[in-house]
């Protein structure tokens, strides 16, 4: 930062590390600038005499600034997507077995999961529960014998959250939910009583 002062102390002593992206007061240690996004490419070696890309990552995709705010990418060619889809997948197929369904079922609700994160519908919306509607999505679709309440005991959360983001997604997404009849719950309560016998 050629020619600039500290606006703290006004030291001229400005180191700019491209590696963290910032630009920092060597005086009085103040952050002047971070996320700095800079066009050349700079290659460091490691001490096994490997090579990897000093700086952030930057998605094509993204619209402006440096993805997950700051923070280097998680891998070599690893975004964010790709990190929240294997987390998001971690959590279906816990949530799966948890309730007993099948790998079919562990695959179309992490599917719902990704044409929803497509779609921008994962904003703002914790990820347990975007990930449990995915799978009652599954359950409603493929006919199990799951109720909203299974899953939201499952995981101990709100049942009337779980049922909202349920609605807005399968909305949303435009899936065909089958109507679930009366002998549904009567069959669902038929089981949890023997199971409590």
């Amino acid at each position: 930062m050629s020619g600039k002062k500290c606006k703290h102390c006004g030291s001229s002593e400005i180191e700019v590390d491209p590696a963290r992206g910032d630009a920092v007061c060597t005086n009085c240690g103040s952050v002047l600038e971070d996320n700095i996004i800079v066009s050349e490419v700079e290659f460091q070696e490691n001490a096994h005499g490997g090579s990897s890309a000093i700086g952030q990552f930057v998605s094509a995709e993204s619209k402006g600034g440096a993805s997950g705010f700051g923070r280097a990418y998680v891998g070599i060619g690893q975004e964010s997507r790709e990190v929240t889809l294997r987390k998001a997948r971690e959590g279906i197929t816990a949530l799966c077995q948890q309730l007993r369904l099948n790998q079919q079922c562990i695959d179309i609700a992490c599917n719902f999961f990704k044409m929803a994160l497509s779609r921008h519908l994962t904003i703002g919306r914790p990820a347990n529960l975007t990930q449990a509607a995915c799978v009652y999505m599954t359950c409603r679709t493929e006919g199990t014998a799951h109720l909203l309440i299974d899953i939201s005991d499952a995981l101990q959360i709100c049942c009337y959250q779980l049922g909202r983001i349920y609605f807005k997604l399968s909305r949303k997404l435009c899936i065909n939910i089958p109507p679930t009849g009366k002998c549904f719950f009567l069959y669902h309560k038929v089981a949890n009583e023997r199971a409590a016998t």
